[in-house]
């Protein structure tokens, strides 16, 4: 690592100091070009004028100077212009690699977003394939201050390989707050993900410490910045296991300068009834089984009827009719289609008009489209469309099916067995949909429904984080919003902690419409330190046979221990031993034992705050309910009894994915304290 020299002329960190004054300089420039754009005379309406002031108010936004985030973390000189061809020994350009694109007041750029092509040896190059860069310099920060630099000459065979001093203190930085970015930090197997191609789904299985969720996030950034006028129509979502993760990640993309991708969860996809219930474990197993699709197609598409007698149309003087066998004919076409239920009995009325429309012409006259609107309209092919393809309510639908035995049965023979319909079904009938206590495995079931009856609207771009925990009819739900549009699939099969939790990704990828998705793992562990990522991989062979294990590529071992206590007293004084450090930290235990450990720690005097809420400067205690631990990280860890955390599953396997989970939630160090035995798996 470099240090300034002596003369101020001849210091490169001076230089590079005055490089990132002069680029604040120019993209708050920049910032001020948009907001002092005039546009009350060049827009043609109000619309127009409110449309064109927020994408204003967006770019303003985007073009923001977080004090504290480094507006440039690298630089490449290269030995040749990149696309050019120059003489020998002429001198290559130099980039600074940042968050966002900054150029000075004639256009020239000053620092260039690391998504563009000529940023991507930043992350590629290496002494085997120095990609046409002699130089690869690394900058460190404290704050917002440039305070280091460091220099990697690709082309000097002399240069010894070496890992990156600055590299390792980013990733190992202390984590208080929200997920930060990682585009100083991302490397060459994750780049290859970020930067692949929007036609395509993407699966990727990630243990962890992985960065699989940062990778996912970066993907979208950079699609975004690739086909932003696709995205820009189309729309993106990352959709996330639940609010306390989509809070923790949800600064990433705001600080990549993009404003636009919108989160939610799969209960908010699907929310088109209140959610006010719950399902004993075997019942949403079955609801959540594929097979359920097929269930719901057979009893919506069993309402349509085949006509047995003819339509009368009565205009003017004259009587057309359309005997019952041509009805059955256009019936059984509309069926033999394929085509949303809500979408062919849209359809049938023009089919029928268009059978009139024939005999008119045949008969001499000349009708029109208008004429062809008018015989839809008619009363008596209302009333023929309304008895042959009568209107279905999705969620009528489904309480009708869950409420009524032998409607059950009838269209769900052959697929589920009596046992299974017996388990679905609810213990009484229920009268409105408004008074059921609807799960929010029925809310995944009236959106299939739903779909079948009206087409969902597709995205451009789908990320799926957390997706090992979703059930086959959840992937559906999820695949319906990028059926045009395409996929980023994020997860861990180990953390699979769900009694219907993703068995194989080739199987979700079905589920899910993608089965040509391409299926990358990332094994490669930075943020796990290396003693407690072993100590967690004990449980892998008893939850993911076959499952690669994650190897730690940091240098720091990190902080590991076991504890045998005797009660909530050591575990919160472990707490307070950690809470001596600089950063956060988590205490996690099984949800059970969540309230006594309040009560301890508030009468030990210790602030803590819930999953999700903004660590303080005094308050940088997490209390975390094991169900709720996945996707968080923490620099310390306590974790409190790991056979309660077992326990509090309704099977072993299950219960011990929950513990690996709550295992490696801790980026510098862990303390296991425990009163009762741990368990076997451990050993």
């Amino acid at each position: 690592m470099s240090t300034p020299a002596a003369d101020p002329i001849d210091d490169p960190l001076a230089r590079e100091r005055s490089h990132l004054a002069s680029s604040r300089s120019a993209l708050r420039a920049m910032r001020e070009d948009v907001q002092s754009l005039d546009i009350k005379d060049v827009t043609a309406n109000w619309v127009n004028a409110e449309i064109l002031a927020r994408q204003i108010g967006d770019r303003i936004k985007a073009l923001a100077d977080l004090s504290d985030t480094p507006l440039f973390f690298g630089r490449l000189t290269y030995l040749h212009a990149p696309g050019v061809e120059q003489a020998e020994g002429a001198e290559g350009e130099q980039f600074y690699i940042g968050r966002r694109h900054v150029h000075d007041g004639d256009g020239d750029p000053m620092v260039i977003d690391w998504r563009a092509p000529v940023s991507q040896p930043f992350y590629r190059a290496s002494k085997k394939d120095p990609l046409d860069v002699s130089l690869r310099r690394r900058f460190g920060y404290t704050g917002g201050e440039l305070t280091a630099y460091e220099d990697e000459h690709l082309m000097d065979p002399a240069e010894a390989a070496a890992t990156s001093k600055l590299l390792q203190q980013e990733i190992e930085r202390p984590r208080v707050g929200p997920m930060r970015d990682i585009v100083a930090t991302i490397q060459p197997e994750q780049d290859e993900i970020v930067r692949s191609g929007l036609g395509g789904t993407v699966c990727v299985q990630g243990g962890p410490g992985t960065g699989k969720t940062a990778v996912g996030l970066h993907r979208v950034a950079y699609l975004l910045y690739a086909h932003r006028e696709r995205l820009a129509r189309t729309g993106t979502l990352v959709i996330g296991p639940n609010k306390s993760f989509l809070h923790y990640i949800e600064q990433v993309l705001p600080a990549l300068g993009e404003l636009a991708v919108r989160q939610g969860t799969v209960d908010d996809l699907v929310a088109h009834v209140e959610v006010r219930g719950t399902d004993e474990a075997p019942a949403a197993v079955i609801k959540g089984d594929a097979r359920m699709a097929e269930v719901l197609r057979k009893a919506i598409y069993s309402h349509v009827t085949l006509p047995t007698e003819p339509v009368m149309v009565v205009r003017g003087s004259r009587r057309w009719r359309v005997p019952a066998y041509e009805l059955e004919a256009i019936v059984r076409e509309l069926l033999d289609r394929d085509i949303r239920y809500g979408a062919a009995r849209e359809a049938l009325p023009q089919r029928i008009a268009h059978a009139v429309l024939v005999q008119m012409e045949r008969s001499g006259e000349a009708p029109d489209d208008r004429v062809q609107d008018a015989v839809a309209r008619n009363a008596a092919v209302k009333a023929a469309v309304k008895a042959v393809w009568p209107p279905v309510e999705p969620a009528k639908l489904v309480l009708r099916l869950l409420g009524d035995a032998d409607f059950l049965a009838a269209h769900a023979d052959g697929i589920l067995d009596e046992d299974e319909q017996k388990t679905i079904l609810w213990a009484k009938p229920v009268r409105s949909v408004k008074a059921a206590k609807w799960s929010a495995s029925d809310a995944v079931l009236i959106d299939e429904a739903t779909d079948l009856v009206q087409r969902t609207h597709s995205l451009g771009h789908v990320v799926l984080d957390e997706a090992q925990d979703l059930s086959p009819m959840q992937y559906r739900a999820v695949g319906r919003r990028c059926t045009t549009g395409s996929a980023t699939v994020l997860g861990d099969l180990a953390q699979g902690t769900t009694p219907w939790a993703t068995r194989s990704w080739d199987e979700a990828l079905a589920h899910l419409g993608k089965s040509d998705g391409v299926i990358e793992e990332l094994t490669a562990g930075f943020r796990v330190p290396t003693d407690v990522i072993t100590y967690a991989s004990r449980l892998l062979p008893h939850i993911a046979p076959g499952l690669t294990p994650v190897a730690s590529v940091r240098e720091n071992p990190g902080f590991f221990d076991l504890r045998s206590v005797t009660g909530t007293a050591e575990a919160v004084a472990a707490c307070e031993e950690l809470l001596g450090n600089e950063g956060s930290t988590g205490l996690i235990a099984a949800d059970a034992r969540i309230p006594a450990l309040a009560e301890a720690l508030t009468a030990a005097g210790i602030g803590y705050i819930d999953p999700g809420e903004e660590t303080t400067v005094d308050t940088r205690l997490t209390l975390v309910p094991a169900s709720l631990a996945k996707g968080l990280e923490y620099d310390y860890v306590v974790l409190d009894e790991p056979q309660a955390v077992v326990d509090g599953e309704p099977d072993e396997r299950t219960g011990l994915r929950r513990l690996y989970v709550a295992l490696t939630r801790a980026v510098s160090g862990l303390i296991v304290t425990h009163t009762a035995p741990l368990p076997s798996q451990l050993a």
